[in-house]
C-alpha cells in the first residue's frame, strides 16, 4: 500500500538499510514484487528500484498500460509471474471457437517473453514432462508469430471472463 511505502522509504525505514548495503556492494540490486499495478508503476517510478516482478500474463495485461511504460521508461527489468494465470490459460473455454486447443504451457512462458517489457518469465512447471516443455523454449528461443501471439491473446480475453477469481 501507499502507507506501507511511505514507512520503507521514510528515515529510518527499510530502503535506508537496503539502499546502505548496495552503496557497500553487499547487495547489487533492489527488486519489488506487487501484485498492484499502479502502486508497483509508482515504486518504478521513484528510481530506488533495480527490478520489478508484477503479474503478466494472457489473461491479467494490464501492466502492459499501468507498469511497462515506466520500467520501459527506465530501463527497469521485469519479471512476470503467474504466466499460466493459476493454470487457466491451459484450459478451454466455452467460448473457444471450433477447433481451438489451449495454449501449452511453454507458448504462455513464450507469449509473455514476446512482450519487450518482460526480461523474465518465472515458470511453476505441475510435474517434470511441464519442466521439460518448458525449459524447450529456451534453446533454440523462437517468438511466437504475431498470428500465435494473437491467438494466445484472444484466449487470454476468454479466459479472464470464463476464469473466476483468485484460487
Amino acid at each position: 500500500s501507499d502507507s506501507e511505502w511511505e514507512q520503507i522509504v521514510s528515515r529510518g525505514g527499510a530502503a535506508e538499510t537496503v539502499e546502505a548495503a548496495r552503496a557497500d556492494g553487499v547487495v547489487r540490486s533492489i527488486g519489488l514484487t506487487s501484485h498492484q499495478r499502479r502502486l508497483a508503476a509508482g515504486w518504478a517510478g521513484t528510481g530506488r528500484l533495480d527490478s520489478l516482478m508484477i503479474r503478466y500474463n494472457a489473461a491479467h495485461r494490464g501492466a502492459e498500460q499501468d507498469v511497462f511504460p515506466e520500467t520501459g521508461s527506465r530501463e527497469i527489468p521485469v519479471v512476470a509471474f503467474t504466466c499460466l494465470r493459476w493454470g487457466e490459460l491451459l484450459k478451454s473455454t466455452p467460448d473457444d471457437p471450433a477447433g481451438f486447443r489451449p495454449p501449452s504451457a511453454a507458448d504462455c512462458y513464450r507469449w509473455v517473453l514476446c512482450q519487450p517489457a518482460v526480461s523474465v518469465a518465472l515458470a511453476a512447471p505441475d510435474g517434470r514432462k511441464e519442466l521439460d516443455e518448458v525449459l524447450s523454449i529456451v534453446s533454440p528461443w523462437q517468438e511466437l508469430s504475431l498470428l500465435e501471439q494473437s491467438a494466445i491473446r484472444d484466449h487470454g480475453d476468454r479466459v479472464y471472463r470464463h476464469g473466476g477469481s483468485f484460487p
